[in-house]
């Protein structure tokens, strides 16, 4: 499952650096993910980066893009150009 970054945010500009798919960027208000990118940083660590750093707790499941750990795996491999 992809995350999301709700209206929570406060634009503090901690998540966006720690994506390691650059999956985060600023949006029209807030910070927003690209779900086709998010993997919720499986591949990379152990726990999703964004959500560790964010001083808000503002970044939830994507509930719009449920993905199982291996579909994440599948995202993050495709995303490094590695065969799925």
């Amino acid at each position: 499952m992809a995350l999301m970054i709700t209206d929570e945010c406060i634009n503090c500009d901690v998540c966006e650096p720690e994506c390691p798919n650059q999956a985060i960027s600023m949006g029209e208000d807030y910070y927003v993910i690209e779900a086709s990118r998010c993997t919720e940083c499986v591949g990379h660590f152990e726990e999703p980066q964004c959500v560790q750093i964010c001083p808000v707790a503002c970044i939830p499941k994507d509930p719009a893009h449920a993905e199982d750990r291996e579909t994440l795996m599948q995202k993050y491999r495709r995303l490094q150009g590695q065969a799925a």
